[in-house]
């Protein structure tokens, strides 16, 4: 998520050193909350849009849209100097 580092935590855990968690959060860290190793919750410092939020902010703003189904690719082609991306991928997997 944006190249911010994000500390994985326990609920026990956060429950038992929410003080100290919650200084982390402050100083711009996001936290990813876990119950049984499954991710639940996210915490953000106040005010930091989550990718979520600036999705759904550009959809209500008409900026972009989506039908609520999975992402289909453009409908036409965007020109692009150098490799594509999927022939880059292959290569590097290759080595």
């Amino acid at each position: 998520m944006e190249g911010v580092s994000m500390i994985r935590v326990g609920i026990r855990d956060l429950k038992e050193h929410l003080s100290r968690y919650l200084e982390t959060v402050k100083s711009g860290q996001k936290i990813i909350v876990t119950d049984r190793k499954k991710e639940v919750a996210v915490l953000v410092p106040y005010g930091m849009e989550t990718d979520e939020e600036k999705v759904l902010r550009s959809v209500q703003q008409g900026v972009a849209y989506w039908t609520g189904g999975k992402p289909e690719g453009a409908l036409r082609l965007i020109a692009s100097r150098g490799k594509r991306v999927s022939d880059a991928v292959l290569e590097d997997r290759s080595e």
